[in-house]
């Protein structure tokens, strides 16, 4: 198999002419004999047994053609793409045309949509600012609040009324012009008061009523409320509250510090938590840096995208999606009822992050080819084994799973990032005091 030509007919479509040589063709014409020959009946031979020539005398020489070139053609324009230098981005918009077919071989010629040409400005000496990674009080005392939160325990309130960031048990029935409606009434519900779980203007009605007390809550459903019998509509819900309680929160003290972590004492839990802290800003550091450089490449970032790319991305990302939402327990069918939205929509949100991302990857990929960037046999290695350790999988498997050629292509991207990062200008950027954090 080989390419004959290659020509470009118009932005990111080029036509190859193609050949699979006789050998090749014969090879696998002798494989769909192989595959057909007992379904076929040749009088004076038992089924199955009849010779290849006896066959295509009774059924015509090229009885095996188009079995035979079904089973090569896709490989056969893999490897002309490769050797054109350019990379097929659409299977489905593929325009094929058969020159000849015959004994001797196969000659075709296939239009198709490739990846575009890049063009990108200058990508070293890219700057960047790095944001301060120095623990300040108040991530302490964030970190130490949360420590609380999750220490803390709901008390009964009986000596005052209740108050935002309350949690109320109380029954309630909703009417409007004195009927009842569907999905109005419950009893014993717990509400955190604040939350905004409710519509606009019911929890705000309950702060200020203390155990025991009935009283009416008047409220107008939004005009883009999800039920349609409701929207716009003036209802009063009729309530009795039952109970009120609040968090508890632990003081904070060496006691605290002992039964939260490992540490005796307070201090030594704060250092911990310092230490931990700016573990964690490097690391969002770092990330902040790779994207201030990353917005600074694609700033002169031009080619003419072709739209199978960002379609492409677009079903990538809901399959992620898709994926995380089952580990939650729900698919993406659900959400799309949940949130009332078709799948042309959801593929439009996803749509402007698809094509950023799809533009960012040629970016990286321009770079890689400028440096000459190529993988090594023992970063392929490296790479594989790290996929095995992170997904816990026997090695073969995954290399079973994900193509070596997909892979190259990965580590050379990769390695181009981390080559514009090592050649940028990084400064640090000035710390914040918690007073101007606490402004912003």
């Amino acid at each position: 198999m080989s390419l004959k030509s290659s020509n470009k007919v118009d932005t990111n479509r080029y036509e190859l002419v193609i050949t699979i040589d006789e050998e090749t063709f014969k090879k696998a014409c002798d494989e769909a004999f192989k595959k057909n020959i007992k379904s076929l009946n040749v009088p004076g031979f038992r089924r199955g047994k009849a010779p290849k020539g006896i066959v295509e005398k009774m059924y015509g020489e090229d009885v095996f053609y188009n079995e035979a070139f079904e089973s090569v053609y896709p490989g056969a324009i893999d490897d002309a793409a490769e050797e054109a230098n350019v990379e097929i981005v659409d299977f489905n918009d593929v325009e094929f045309h058969l020159i000849s077919m015959d004994k001797s071989g196969v000659e075709f010629s296939v239009k198709v949509t490739v990846k575009p040409e890049v063009e990108i400005g200058e990508y070293k000496g890219l700057k960047a600012q790095k944001p301060s990674v120095e623990p300040t009080e108040e991530d302490v005392q964030q970190e130490i609040d949360r420590l609380r939160e999750r220490n803390s325990r709901m008390v009964s309130v009986e000596d005052r009324a209740a108050q935002n960031d309350d949690i109320v048990v109380f029954d309630f029935e909703g009417s409007i012009d004195g009927k009842p409606f569907e999905g109005g009434k419950a009893e014993s519900y717990s509400l955190k008061l604040g939350s905004g779980q409710f519509i606009p203007g019911f929890e705000e009605q309950i702060v200020g009523h203390n155990t025991d007390d009935e009283f009416d809550v008047n409220v107008t459903f939004p005009e883009d409320y999800h039920a349609e019998e409701l929207k716009g509509k003036e209802a009063v819900f009729k309530c009795k509250l039952h109970e009120i309680k609040m968090r508890e929160l632990p003081e904070v003290d060496d006691e605290f510090a002992k039964d939260v972590s490992e540490f005796d004492t307070l201090d030594a839990l704060k250092e911990d938590i310092k230490a931990k802290t700016k573990e964690r800003k490097e690391k969002e550091a770092d990330t902040a840096v790779e994207s201030e450089l990353i917005e600074a490449l694609i700033k002169d970032f031009k080619a003419e995208i072709p739209q199978a790319m960002i379609d492409t991305k677009v079903n990538d990302n809901l399959r992620d999606f898709d994926y995380s939402l089952q580990m939650q327990g729900l698919n993406l069918q659900q959400y799309m009822q949940y949130m009332n939205l078709t799948l042309d929509q959801l593929k439009e949100n996803y749509k402007e992050q698809s094509e950023k991302q799809v533009k960012i990857r040629l970016a990286l990929e321009k770079v890689a080819q400028l440096e000459n960037i190529v993988p090594t046999a023992e970063d392929v290695d490296m790479q594989y084994k790290e996929y095995a350790d992170m997904y816990k999988m026997d090695e073969a498997k995954v290399r079973a799973a994900i193509p070596e050629k997909e892979l190259v292509k990965d580590l050379a991207v990769k390695k181009a990032s981390e080559l514009i990062k090592e050649n940028a200008k990084i400064t640090d950027a000035p710390a914040k005091k918690d007073s101007d954090k606490k402004e912003e």
